[in-house]
């Protein structure tokens, strides 16, 4: 995982040094998210939302590197003996996406994410010591362009690390383990 986020690094690194424009931009939307794995197919979604900033490189005329931060709301409803309960989990996430532009207007993306746990609550209680500080995912997605400047974007983004405060020992464990699952619809306006 760290020779991915090396190789986005120096490709976005490069990117900037010979990129043919550079502009910004900030996104917000809504996220449907929950948690997957063996033990977790039980798991009911939340809605939340996420909100930040992002920068879109252009490499070449179709393709772009589009690096972002973001404050993201996730989480999931479980189900125990004493009934239903939410989850959630808020996250600093930064992933970096490959942009294509397969018209001007309809784009397509992917790339890997990395997020940072700020908080998680479980029916108001802390419980951010039983998950991880760190996350990993991957993200796929797709946008529409309607100006210059507005443009909506639909990403799944698969959770790829166990995110509770566990070591899986084997594989099964590892597939056992919950995993991020985000659902997002945003709409960004680009400097």
């Amino acid at each position: 995982m760290k020779r991915i986020f090396l190789i986005a690094f120096a490709v976005m690194t490069f990117g900037l040094a010979n990129a043919q424009q550079t502009r910004f931009g900030i996104k917000g939307g809504l996220n449907v998210t929950s948690f997957s794995g063996g033990n977790y197919d039980d798991a009911k979604s939340l809605v939340g939302f996420q909100l930040g900033g992002f920068a879109e490189i252009k490499i070449i005329e179709r393709l772009a590197i589009q690096p972002e931060v973001l404050f993201s709301t996730q989480g999931a409803q479980l189900e125990d003996s004493f009934g239903d309960f939410d989850t959630k989990l808020n996250y600093i996430n930064i992933p970096v996406l490959a942009k294509f532009y397969i018209t001007k207007q309809f784009t397509v993306e992917a790339g890997p994410q990395l997020g940072f746990l700020v908080s998680a609550k479980t029916e108001g209680d802390d419980v951010k010591d039983s998950f991880k500080s760190v996350d990993t995912g991957f993200n796929f997605g797709a946008g529409y362009n309607f100006t210059d400047n507005v443009s909506v974007n639909l990403r799944y983004t698969v959770g790829l690390s166990n995110i509770a405060d566990y070591d899986a020992d084997d594989v099964d464990e590892y597939f056992d383990s919950p995993k991020n699952s985000v659902l997002a619809l945003t709409l960004g306006y680009k400097f």
